[in-house]
């Protein structure tokens, strides 16, 4: 049975049940009572099923989300889900499910909220007077080519509406599913109206199916990388996260490797561990690497002041002192050395149209 209580537990769910996913534990997040499961008195053994994937449907009224940090390249994007099947356990965007009243844990990535109508609102919005046109990001919050979109396919059809009105998009994905929508994404890369990054944290198979349980491994990432380009779509490498003490070492070899995949650029983000994320990665560090544990943990308060993490602008990508630059000075040669340090064209946005509609007036023009 379940006890409800008002602080949060960081307590364990067995192995057996939590079976390709990330998360150790479903804590509470922020906004919800905390959730503990606590024996009834009944010595009677019970079947304890897995977590199933689950699927709820909302229909935002504005599907286009405004930012204004300077960290970061673009100050809008879409996300056709809320949640992320692929289970990253580092995922930084794990505690926003707080806000939805689950927990930042095992219900980021088994209760998914798909939002179906997005391709239809997003149409509505850049349609109106005031819409300014600039590059659209996808996939700085969830995967948008997370597995469910396999059936679903509300990215398609929102890359369908993008492509309709030749509006540039940057797209972000660890998901191979990318590849279903070359079709697309090859006529609009041709227009310069189109990038894609892919981001590979580690070429070691095994870390990766422990730290990305449902995402797709490091080579079929690199021969999504491969497909993309040869498709004519032009392809960053994002080694994101950096995990100092656990893959760093491999800064290099996956540069390298995305290199000769094809990629023309390249980034880096160090691991970031905001609220409810930091004692879920330090659960999965416990359980899965518990030798490296002290010294991953001592590497990320040693570049954040002593704090797991820091969330000032400028300071929460990359962190700071001796060892953040160190990452960032082999990161630089790295990628002097395999070529991909030539800047790359910037998304167009000047052939932005709306496109014509059943009853439109046409121009005479």
């Amino acid at each position: 049975m379940f006890h409800s209580d008002p602080m949060q537990t960081r307590k364990g769910i067995e192995e057996s049940r939590r079976r390709g996913r990330g998360a150790t534990s479903n804590a509470a997040g922020r906004y919800d009572l905390g959730r503990e499961e606590v024996a009834d008195g009944w010595d009677i053994p019970e079947d304890r099923p897995a977590f199933p994937t689950r699927v709820s449907y909302e229909t935002p009224r504005s599907v286009i989300s405004w930012n204004r940090s300077p960290d970061l390249p673009f100050d809008r994007s879409i996300s056709p889900y809320r949640g992320c099947e692929h289970g990253c356990i580092y995922c930084f965007v794990r505690p926003t499910h707080a806000y939805l009243g689950l927990s930042p844990g095992l219900d980021f990535e088994t209760r998914l909220v798909a939002r179906p109508r997005a391709p239809e609102v997003l149409e509505r919005e850049l349609r109106a007077k005031t819409y300014r046109v600039a590059p659209i990001a996808m996939g700085t919050n969830t995967d948008p080519y997370q597995p469910i979109d396999r059936d679903l396919k509300i990215t398609r059809r929102c890359l369908r509406v993008l492509a309709d009105f030749s509006h540039p998009v940057a797209i972000v994905t660890k998901g191979v599913l990318v590849e279903r929508d070359l079709d697309i994404l090859s006529g609009m890369a041709g227009r310069g109206l189109a990038r894609v990054g892919i981001s590979v944290t580690t070429l070691d198979a095994a870390l990766a199916r422990r730290m990305e349980p449902r995402a797709p491994s490091p080579a079929r990432r690199l021969a999504a990388i491969r497909a993309l380009t040869r498709a004519g779509v032009p392809v960053r490498l994002m080694v994101s996260p950096v995990v100092p003490g656990l893959t760093d070492h491999e800064l290099e070899a996956i540069i390298e490797a995305g290199a000769r995949a094809g990629a023309d650029a390249a980034s880096w983000i160090m691991l970031r561990l905001p609220r409810e994320v930091s004692p879920l990665w330090q659960d999965w560090l416990a359980e899965h690497e518990p030798g490296r544990a002290a010294k991953v943990m001592a590497r990320l308060r040693e570049m954040h002041g002593g704090k797991d993490y820091d969330a000032r602008w400028g300071h929460r990508m990359r962190g700071q002192g001796p060892y953040a630059d160190m990452v960032a000075r082999r990161f630089r040669a790295a990628v002097r050395r395999f070529g991909l340090d030539a800047p790359t064209l910037p998304l167009r946005d000047d052939l932005f149209r709306p496109p014509a509609r059943a009853g439109d007036q046409l121009t005479l023009f």
